[in-house]
């Protein structure tokens, strides 16, 4: 029951990412465009790489994209394909993954 709910909580809030986006200042510069597209972009002019992804729900599917620089990427992709850089920046650093109310975790 909780991971139903938890999905649906999922969903809602990327739809109303995804109807927020068009409705951004123009400043704020979302780029959208087809999936392969962006990430031989990405891969381009920051050779970055795909460090993990992960599945929210049936609507879309999220990745990081990684760079030995340290640049980083969150790609945000539909069902339909259309994928948009959510966040950027520079600074990336790997971590071990640490367990909940651990230290560093």
């Amino acid at each position: 029951m909780a991971r139903i709910f938890s999905f649906r909580l999922i969903k809602r809030a990327v739809v109303g990412v995804m109807m927020a986006l068009p409705a951004l200042p123009a400043r704020a510069q979302v780029i959208c465009g087809g999936h392969d597209y962006l990430v031989a972009r990405l891969a381009e002019a920051f050779e970055e790489k795909r460090l993990g992804y992960g599945v929210a729900g049936e609507v879309a599917i999220f990745e990081v994209f990684v760079s030995a620089k340290g640049t980083w990427t969150i790609l945000m992709t539909d069902v339909k394909g259309q994928a948009c850089i959510l966040a950027a920046g520079d600074g990336w650093e790997d971590t071990l993954a640490t367990a909940v109310r651990q230290p560093g975790g």
